[in-house]
């Protein structure tokens, strides 16, 4: 079984010196207590490392595989963010052009009210100008009443005599 076992570390492919080194350290190990096992043990222990090396690779390959899913699903989760990170931004500048469009339009609306009102407080100035002398013409207007009632009176009193 340790002929299988050793197999098995050279067809499995470390994905960094850590595992490599990780590896070795434990085949080390495993071979060390082998010199201090009792005689009467011997034959139970030699057949308990290689199942305990065997055990130790998969293990390491259970650990390799998911790290690699980990990896693969942090890089989904990486662009599944970068993409949504992409939209938002994209989404950020079309709103940006449309506050631009709009505060340029409502620009141009308040610069065009502001027009608009000048021209009427101009034309309400110049209408309270004339509006000063019409006090002066009302004036006039009842001195002028008053000479026509009384030219219709004087006129009357003269067609009533005869």
């Amino acid at each position: 079984m340790e002929g299988g076992a050793e197999g098995e570390v050279a067809g499995v492919r470390p994905t960094s010196s850590e595992t490599l080194t990780s590896a070795t350290d434990l085949d080390s190990q495993s071979t060390g207590p082998e010199s201090t096992a009792d005689p009467g043990e011997d034959g139970r222990a030699k057949s308990e490392f290689p199942v305990n090396r065997t055990e130790i690779l998969r293990a390491l390959e259970v650990v390799e595989r998911d790290s690699l899913a980990i990896s693969e699903s942090f890089a989904s989760l990486f662009a599944s963010l970068r993409m949504a990170l992409s939209e938002i931004t994209s989404n950020s500048v079309d709103h940006m052009h449309c506050f631009s469009d709009a505060a340029g339009r409502l620009q141009e609306s308040v610069l065009d009210a502001a027009t608009k009102g000048n021209r009427y407080i101009n034309s309400c100035l110049r209408l309270n100008e004339e509006m000063k002398g019409i006090d002066n013409l009302a004036m006039q207007l009842k001195i002028l009443r008053r000479n026509v009632d009384a030219l219709d009176s004087a006129v009357n009193r003269l067609l009533r005599i005869p």
